[in-house]
């Protein structure tokens, strides 16, 4: 019998199954993302230049696009004022242009990759970066990564909405613009490809992974010619051995790290809920965050902005233990405050502040390892605490630095920072937001088992076949005897040749039965049967057979000898698909202990323990009485 008159899929084949399933579509949907990756650092440039603008008109009233601090104003007291008019702004053009401008754009990102088909509205490819400039321009305590990240993604998944893609693909070029924004805005290309797949592809295929690349380093080698080369924070080389005592200075400030990441998201979402209670509208929230920026910025004027500079004095080591307090408790506050009022900014740039700052207080008590060795430790670990992306921290430090001796106090804290987020917060403090709108997302990467398991490990090779000249009547009593195995609900037919021609229910037969049991005993199954239906193969994926069920909506298969030959092996159903879950599950939560250590003299004093028990004689002739005595 010809598979094409089975109805099925081509048999697969051992041969045929590989380590990756990309196909050839990668190549053009990596040339498009390469073209997003220019796009997307001039968009960079252009939300710089708007920050630049806005700081120079809110705080010294001049025209020009230069990238300046807000610190340095002369307005006095009247500097309050100038947050809250741009948060009244923000607040306006999130009220009547889109809601989706308000936060730090992450989380927003994630939301129209998981929830929208990774399609953005052209309104929020304006509007984000507009509101992010205005925001920080008019002293806001954020970066301007976060908008960044959200505005390149939007300008990539509208590119890829000309084209005829399927939502994984607009996916792949939604990253791709959001890292190659990341990319152009730090110089970062290789932590920028690991922010997009640790928090926002949500898988490790080639497919996806490439064109994110390809995107990155396009945007880092374009910001060679429009905003020049890296690091952002050139810092002195550090000693490539610290020893011990630098070392434990590393689990310190791993711990600490983390501490400080729990209690900024905490803080973060006190403060949101806090302003869900107010009895005013949202669109008014960030202007009441706006007043206590700008009196903490009169306090501690470092706190506004962006904070590039300070975050490069603070690597330099030498700050005055002032600024260190100020942006852990002033900017820090305002920090929290104003993105729980929902206005626009991102998280990066501020993280890095507060972690320079904590390593800035450990350096007065840790061993002395160079100058701001502590801070650029404690920056990249609270990169990992807070945003649970350990491999994002550590590169992402490597790469603004470019002191590739701090390998190794990397890992060590930034694992740490994640290990206490993880064991004390459900979430972080991009996915909190997500879980506030209804949406669960699960961060972990693991192997799933459908992918390592084949049918012939899970099918029931126990079952009754039909034959295909067999009357109604044959088929109905034999489904009813003790010979039908328990909970089989489909039944093959074969022809006289063993091969399978169709299946039939349970249920088909026993209503065929009740409406045509006069005639039961001349009709035959040939009549009756499903011709052409789905099957499996025994030497098939797990995966392969659960997409077909999806696909077909049926969740039972008759399973094929895989040499072609239409001969049936087994029955494979939706139950024993979840077979492989168990096993799974199992793997993780027996404990079993498999070598054990025998001790010399071990059995002696068992064998002395159980006579003890029973009451006998001692080997040395005493009784047990004798010896209790």
């Amino acid at each position: 019998m010809s598979q094409h008159s089975l109805g099925h899929r081509r048999k697969p084949s051992l041969a045929e199954l590989g380590d990756f399933t990309t196909t050839v579509q990668v190549i053009p949907i990596s040339l498009i993302a390469i073209g997003i990756g220019v796009i997307s650092t001039f968009v960079a440039w252009t939300l710089l230049k708007l920050i630049g603008f806005f700081t120079n008109l809110a705080y010294y009233h001049r025209l020009s696009t230069s990238f300046v601090s807000p610190a340095g104003n002369q307005l006095g007291v009247y500097a309050i004022a100038v947050p809250v008019v741009g948060s009244v702004i923000v607040g306006l053009m999130a009220r009547y242009g889109s809601e989706r401008i308000r936060g730090h754009g992450i989380p927003e990102a994630i939301e129209s990759i998981l929830m929208f088909g990774s399609r953005v509205r052209p309104r929020l490819a304006v509007l984000k970066p507009l509101s992010a400039a205005i925001s920080i321009g008019t002293g806001g305590p954020f970066g301007a990564e976060g908008p960044i990240i959200m505005t390149g993604g939007a300008f990539g998944s509208l590119i890829s909405q000309f084209f005829h893609l399927t939502s994984v693909e607009r996916r792949t070029l939604l990253v791709a613009g959001a890292s190659a924004g990341m990319s152009a805005t730090f110089a970062a290309p290789l932590s920028s490809v690991l922010i997009g797949v640790e928090l926002l592809l949500f898988e490790w295929k080639p497919r996806s992974a490439i064109p994110v690349a390809l995107a990155s380093a396009t945007a880092c080698v374009t910001r060679r010619y429009v905003l020049g080369l890296g690091p952002l924070f050139p810092v002195a080389t550090h000693p490539v051995f610290i020893g011990l005592a630098g070392l434990g200075g590393c689990v310190i400030a791993g711990v600490a790290a983390g501490a400080l990441s729990a209690l900024l998201t905490i803080g973060v979402y006190a403060a949101e809920d806090l302003f869900q209670k107010l009895p005013i509208h949202w669109m008014w929230w960030p202007a009441i965050g706006g007043v206590f920026v700008g009196v903490g910025g009169l306090i501690f004027p470092q706190a506004l902005g962006v904070g590039y500079d300070t975050i490069r004095e603070l690597l330099k080591g030498n700050a005055p233990l002032a600024v260190f307090a100020g942006v852990l408790l002033v900017k820090s506050a305002i920090w929290m405050i104003s993105l729980g009022s929902g206005t626009s900014g991102g998280v990066l740039a501020p993280l890095l502040m507060m972690g320079a700052a904590l390593g800035g207080i450990e350096s007065i008590f840790l061993p002395q390892l160079g100058l701001g060795f502590w801070p650029l430790v404690s920056m990249g670990a609270i990169l990992g605490g807070t945003m649970r992306s350990p491999f994002t921290g550590i590169v992402f430090a490597l790469e603004l630095t470019h002191d590739f001796n701090m390998l190794l106090p990397l890992l060590v804290a930034c694992f740490l920072a994640h290990l206490f987020t993880v064991l004390t917060l459900k979430r972080s403090i991009l996915t909190e937001k997500i879980s506030r709108r209804g949406y669960h997302l699960s961060r972990e990467y693991a192997l799933d088992p459908l992918e390592i398991l084949f049918v012939r490990e899970v099918m029931r090779t126990n079952v009754v076949v039909l034959p295909c000249d067999g009357t109604l009547e044959d088929a109905y009593h034999l489904i009813h005897s003790t010979k039908s195995p328990k909970g089989q609900h489909l039944f093959p037919v074969l022809n006289s040749g063993s091969e399978l021609t169709g299946v039939v229910t349970r249920n088909q037969l026993v209503k065929l039965h009740q409406e045509m049991w006069d005639k039961a005993s001349t009709i035959r199954l040939s009549e009756v049967v499903t011709e052409k239906p789905h099957v499996a193969f025994s030497d098939e994926p797990l995966r392969k057979v659960v997409n077909r069920m999806a696909d077909t909506g049926f969740t039972r298969f008759p399973v094929l000898d895989p040499q072609g030959n239409g001969g049936i092996v087994g029955m494979v159903s939706l139950n024993d698909l979840l077979h492989a879950r168990t096993r799974n599950l199992e793997d993780e939560r027996a404990r079993e202990r498999v070598l054990r250590i025998r001790m010399p003299f071990g059995r002696q004093i068992r064998e002395q323990k159980v006579a003890l028990t029973e009451g006998s004689d001692f080997p040395n002739g005493q009784s047990s009485d004798h010896r209790k005595k």
